[in-house]
């Protein structure tokens, strides 16, 4: 009996995603754990598994098609030779671009099952599926990383013709122009005089950029945390000498290992240790409860080219420096080439956010929801300093700054929790107690 394959929820927030890549086409023979398609989501590129063994009898979804809502039939598995719904699998394809109004808007019966020439007129038909002018309201559709160098190389791609799947833009496309050679997407008159997003032309120079799926995420869960959650923000000075001494002492017996922590690191560390000492703020705030976590689980702000995303130190009370070290590099170099599991950014108990190696002396963090807080932590820099025995002298200082939900954490219970990363922060040896 032939077995639907959907289109899967790879998170829990999922609605919707690119079907990337076909890794299997009709009449291949799978077995169960076989790579199917590789999936885009908002936040990464994920491989998508057989769970049944057969024979691919017919592909619904083309590659490269963009928002296929999740529980879309994508394809239909079987037996060799088994009789398909081949119409009922097509319909449910009805997420997959359009035709363009030049094209047929459907082949005869007879006609489906005879192959089109893949040598015959490819150019045409990538200039068919090319994006239209944004006067036409068209997508343009282009894989995350052509859009990302596209955007390093200030291409526009409005003027770009595809030669992927549907006249999708790769990274090909974008590596093959020349300077000069690719024009802006002509606009009508009307489309010149409309505004986008309620923003008035003055007449300044602008080009309008088509936000990308991770960057629309981030601009509507950030704009609900500040709709929905009060923010009360804490900030304290921190001395960084101590831990400066430590961190090169223990860089110095690390090198044999290969390991060289980072002051990010321990400040990982000494937020994970904070929260279990202080679980008031270890909480997230759901309506008619509190949820009190038994474990700190911290979140870390990466950058990546067209927006942030978080991957997570699981435990970071309970692990060594060198581990944490380890891990976070590993999952900040996969989350700049897009490669992270859901369940390696989604989730965490807290947040922290480190933009001093930028300079930035001092910052309030946007609280990430379902978490209660996050540390947003500045650059540390020699300042004028009372020492201990009352004398001014000169200290490495850096200013941290947590946001709290106040739903959930109290001003006072915010305080201790600054108070204990503080003072893990200027007595380090806790850390490796």
């Amino acid at each position: 009996m032939p077995i639907d394959i959907k289109m899967p929820a790879l998170s829990p927030t999922m609605e919707q995603g690119t079907l990337a890549r076909w890794l299997v086409k009709e009449g291949d023979s799978v077995a169960a754990g076989d790579i199917l398609a590789e999936i885009e989501t908002d936040k990464a590129t994920m491989e998508f598994e057989a769970v049944d063994e057969g024979t691919i009898l017919s592909i619904a979804i083309p590659e490269g098609t963009e928002d296929v809502k999740v529980g879309t039939v994508i394809a239909v598995l079987g037996e060799e030779g088994e009789e398909t719904s081949a119409p009922a699998a097509k319909a449910s394809a009805k997420d997959a671009p359009a035709p363009a109004k030049d094209e047929p808007a459907a082949a005869e019966p007879e006609k489906k099952s005879e192959p089109e020439p893949k040598e015959e007129a490819p150019k045409a038909q990538q200039a068919k599926a090319a994006p239209k002018p944004a006067a036409a309201g068209e997508r343009i559709v282009a894989s995350p990383l052509a859009r990302r160098i596209a955007e390093q190389k200030g291409i526009d791609l409005a003027g770009v013709a595809g030669s992927g799947p549907n006249g999708r833009i790769v990274k090909a496309d974008i590596e093959s122009l020349q300077p000069g050679k690719v024009a802006a997407a002509p606009k009508s008159e009307e489309a010149a005089q409309t505004t986008a997003a309620g923003v008035p032309d003055f007449g300044i120079p602008f080009e309008d950029i088509k936000l990308s799926g991770m960057r629309k995420t981030i601009a509507r869960r950030l704009t609900e945390s500040k709709q929905q959650v009060p923010h009360i923000y804490l900030t304290v000075d921190i001395r960084l000498d101590a831990l400066l001494k430590l961190r090169g002492e223990l860089n110095e017996a690390l090198s044999a290992r290969g390991v060289k922590l980072s002051v990010n690191d321990l400040l990982i560390k000494a937020l994970g240790v904070a929260l279990m000492q202080v679980p008031s703020c270890n909480v997230s705030f759901a309506g008619d409860v509190l949820r009190q976590y038994k474990r700190a689980d911290v979140s870390v702000a990466v950058s990546i080219p067209g927006g942030l995303i978080t991957p997570i130190i699981t435990d970071a009370s309970g692990k060594g420096l060198a581990q944490i070290s380890t891990e976070m590099a590993e999952l900040a170099a996969r989350a700049k080439e897009g490669k992270l599991q859901p369940q390696e950014y989604q989730g965490g108990t807290a947040s922290i956010s480190n933009m001093g190696m930028m300079g930035i002396k001092q910052f309030d963090a946007v609280i990430n929801p379902p978490q209660a807080m996050i540390l947003a932590v500045g650059a540390g820099e020699k300042r004028p300093w009372v020492m201990e025995d009352g004398t001014l002298g000169v200290a490495t200082v850096m200013t941290v700054t947590g946001s709290f939900d106040h739903r959930a954490i109290d001003g006072a219970d915010g305080a201790q929790l600054m108070t204990a990363l503080r003072e893990l922060v200027e007595k380090p040896l806790g850390l490796v107690a």
